[in-house]
């Protein structure tokens, strides 16, 4: 009986030490090298106990550096992140650049077509589409040419950036890099309109007065939101501690400017009662004024008086550039006639507008976020910071704007050398853009208290019908 218990502790034992062999390899190590001293049970104990702990913590410690090396390896990564969506967005930030000195070559290129290119551009003379002499690509035709060319160039960049919402899409690489492929297909898409028909050229005429249209319209959109920005801006904050002196004073300033600019418009462009029609244009455009302090002092609105002199002072140089732009040879405005050459005033001028026409078009084109329906997106860091699809269509209707300052909105006549956006074309544009922006403005004004009275409105009904169901 004694030899059976012997024989089944020994069973015991070697299973046991099996398990341990397994689970902690160090302690069957140490059981094994110490099995030789029996006289010292008590010593092989400590011993075990001691390798089994020392087990135990290279186990934890190794569980800890993994978890330490992989905080370490996920923190680099999102700074490798952060690094490259920086640069991105950098990158796309530059390219609005290159596109606005595209833009700008591009004007340029149709001055020099307009006003130089038949004297000094021989070669298009042996263009079939041209005509006899090249008459058909110079002057009038010429710049319509030059601009459906910037427009083909734009509308194709807006075709092939819709729907670009990430930094790492392969539209936005397209939209900020690959600069020498869109050079070359600009350079393609300027040359294709010289080789179509005259016909072709009139009715693209036509439709880029629409789109020209529309481009003055968007333009309106832009410059009245900021205006709103700016007098939000400068109102009085609790919050930020901010007063109203210098809102104050810079709306003291706009309407002392455009008041002096009613004043001196009357005796330079209406010296005589016969002068009916300029008289007209000065006297409406005072009464906007009025209007327009009038809406936005109302107790209902209290807008303040910032935006309201923004406003005036943009509709009273509306109406001046639109009398400035009336013809010569026009009694109430006598202005001198410019030489073939021009002076060094009138080229100044000229380079001012066309240096304006781009900074109108770059500033409506990047100010996307006045056209969302939506004002509560959130911009996550992986988003591109502007909507690449409309800025590239603003471009493109820029370049039907540009066509119509040019050749002066007229598509049978052409425009003296050193002249932009000179005729009674041109002069009328100007006045109904004045008078639309005074519209749209008074809109913006009135179009909340309108829609909360209707609201108000359709409330009451509602509010009587359950205190009548209430018994």
């Amino acid at each position: 009986m004694e030899l059976f218990r012997l024989l089944l502790h020994k069973f015991f034992l070697r299973i046991h030490s099996h398990i341990l062999q397994r689970a902690y390899p160090t302690f069957f190590l140490l059981c094994s090298s110490s099995s030789y001293n029996t006289a010292k049970p008590e010593k092989v104990r400590m011993r075990v106990s001691t390798g089994a702990v020392e087990a135990a913590e290279v186990n934890i410690r190794s569980i800890n550096s993994e978890v330490v090396s992989q905080e370490e390896v996920s923190g680099s990564l999102e700074q490798k992140n952060l690094i490259d969506y920086s640069a991105e967005r950098k990158k796309s930030l530059q390219a609005r650049y290159s596109y606005g000195i595209i833009f700008l070559v591009t004007n340029l290129i149709a001055w020099f077509i307009r006003d130089y290119g038949q004297r000094l551009l021989p070669q298009l003379h042996y263009l079939k589409a041209c005509g006899t002499g090249g008459h058909d690509c110079f002057r009038t035709l010429g710049v319509l040419r030059v601009s459906l060319g910037c427009f083909i160039f734009f509308f194709l960049m807006f075709l092939s950036t819709i729907s670009t919402r990430k930094l790492f899409e392969a539209r936005n690489t397209w939209h900020s890099r690959w600069w020498a492929f869109k050079f070359f297909l600009f350079i393609v898409s300027v040359a294709v309109p010289f080789f179509l028909s005259s016909d072709f050229i009139q009715l693209y005429g036509e439709f880029a007065r629409i789109g020209a249209g529309v481009f003055l319209l968007l333009q309106l959109v832009s410059v009245i939101q900021f205006i709103n920005w700016w007098n939000n801006y400068w109102m009085p904050d609790k919050e930020r501690k901010q007063s109203c002196s210098l809102g104050l004073f810079m709306s003291t300033l706009f309407y002392i400017a455009s008041i002096c600019g009613i004043v001196v418009m009357y005796p330079f462009y209406a010296p005589r009662t016969s002068c009916t029609l300029n008289i007209f244009f000065i006297t409406w455009t005072a009464i906007l004024l009025i209007v327009m302090m009038v809406a936005s002092l109302h107790s209902k609105v209290n807008r303040g008086l910032l935006s309201s002199g923004i406003i005036a002072s943009y509709v009273v140089f509306l109406c001046w550039s639109a009398i400035r732009s009336e013809p010569a040879t026009e009694k109430c405005y006598t202005k001198e006639q410019v030489n073939g050459n021009g002076d060094w005033t009138t080229i100044l001028s000229f380079l001012m507008a066309i240096c304006a026409i781009v900074m109108a078009t770059f500033s409506t084109g990047i100010d996307s976020q006045s056209f969302q329906f939506r004002k509560d997106e959130v911009q996550q860091e992986d988003d591109i910071p502007y909507k690449y699809e409309f800025f590239h269509l603003v471009f493109s209707l820029g370049a039907m704007y540009f066509a119509m300052l040019f050749i002066s909105w007229n598509l049978n006549s052409s425009a003296r050398k050193w002249s932009i956006d000179v005729g009674w074309a041109s002069t009328w544009v100007k006045i109904v853009n004045e008078w639309f922006a005074a519209t749209l403005y008074l809109w913006t004004l009135i179009s909340p208290v309108v829609i909360q009275s209707k609201v108000m409105d359709h409330d009451e009904p509602m509010q009587q019908t359950d205190e009548s169901a209430i018994p």
